[in-house]
């Protein structure tokens, strides 16, 4: 009897870790049904672009990094989310668009991942301050790339690590 719980301890433990880690890896402070906490931040240009600016649309909040290899290859699925809901009429005859946060600390690998990755949408911010960024703090962001669906009049109704763990949502919204 005790040689098998010397196998199988070890085993119970790490299942019980990496339980652990995946669940921290998708916590939030902020849940489905939240106001989205503002975000307002500089573009690459320098200008100031805020989260409460885009009401009236739905919005997907995406945080990466140019750095975060998860989040370059994320960002394929998420232009192809851009591109097919940008010009479709949601729920309530809502727009859509993408506002991504970017957690890095160096402006010319940001700027030139924006441009290798093809994200056309207009809406990139950072505080250049990676995991000190006021928005992820905020947000309770520990893992990227982390997305949230924000509705018309600023709820979260949706979250998840990806754009396609939101299209499902996406895809609801289109049907009514």
């Amino acid at each position: 009897m005790n040689k098998k719980l010397i196998y199988i301890l070890p085993v119970l433990v790490v299942l019980m870790l990496g339980a652990f880690i995946f669940s921290a890896a998708v916590n939030t402070t902020v849940s489905k049904g939240d106001t989205a906490p503002e975000i307002s931040m500089a573009t690459p240009e320098g200008n100031t672009i805020t989260l409460s600016s885009f009401k009236g649309k739905y919005v997907i909040v995406d945080f990466w990094a140019s750095w975060c290899a998860a989040c370059r290859k994320e960002n394929q699925n998420l232009v192809r989310t851009y591109n097919k809901y940008k010009v479709a009429k949601l729920k309530g005859g809502a727009g859509f668009t993408v506002f991504s946060v970017s957690l890095d600390a160096d402006a010319e690998l940001w700027k030139r991942a924006i441009t290798n990755d093809k994200l056309t949408w207009p809406n990139h911010v950072s505080d250049l301050k990676k995991w000190d960024s006021q928005a992820a703090i905020d947000y309770g962001v520990t893992s990227l790339p982390t997305s949230f669906l924000v509705d018309p009049e600023g709820k979260i109704i949706a979250s998840g690590s990806s754009a396609t763990d939101l299209e499902p949502e996406l895809e609801k919204l289109l049907a009514q």
